[in-house]
């Protein structure tokens, strides 16, 4: 499979890609609250459509099994749907748990942001989003252009054309160059760099 590169000064394009790395910051933020009321962090997830929130880093205390999930293999824990209280207790105990599960339930569903839709910012670009599900795609933005690293072409004469005659385009990113893919990886260390400092 060909790997293809790209850089737009477009400002439209720029904006929509800084927007994008807003949201995703925006995001982080939200799940560093998320964890601040459960006392641990949430696990930043994603697949190759969203980001969205996992478990959170708590103990592997036996005593938190009855409102989380046993721990992953990194420490995570899932909130369970349901409480699961110990056997041999009093009624009223059981009671007590089951509203204190109602409680985290509650507030995890409160406070947990909403999945950040990847594809979202990829269709106001103008990019076929099964293209990217099928090749897949990098954007970012450094020095006020917008990069882009995708595993299939895109070409404005070719988009024109298809979408005059009613067919499917892999899309067109306003004012989208080809660029070497030298030039490309310069600017994500720098973009890189720059995200450290």
């Amino acid at each position: 499979m060909q790997d293809y590169y790209y850089k737009s000064q477009a400002p439209e394009t720029v904006a929509i890609v800084q927007e994008y790395y807003r949201a995703k910051d925006q995001f982080q933020q939200q799940l560093d609250a998320l964890g601040q009321l459960f006392g641990g962090a949430v696990a930043p997830m994603h697949d190759i459509t969203s980001h969205y929130a996992g478990g959170v880093k708590l103990s592997a205390s036996r005593e938190l099994d009855m409102h989380w999930c046993r721990p992953d293999e990194w420490g995570y824990r899932r909130l369970r749907t349901s409480a699961v209280p110990p056997k041999g207790i009093s009624k009223e105990e059981r009671a007590a748990i089951r509203a204190e599960h109602e409680r985290l339930d509650a507030t995890w569903t409160e406070h947990c942001p909403p999945r950040l839709s990847k594809h979202d910012y990829w269709d106001r670009l103008g990019v076929n989003t099964g293209n990217l599900l099928l090749c897949g795609g990098v954007m970012f933005e450094h020095g006020g252009l917008a990069y882009f690293h995708l595993g299939f072409e895109i070409n404005k004469a070719d988009h024109d054309e298809k979408v005059a005659t009613g067919k499917p385009t892999s899309g067109w990113i306003e004012g989208a160059v080809e660029i070497l893919p030298s030039e490309l990886q310069a600017a994500r260390v720098a973009k890189l760099e720059e995200r450290r400092a």
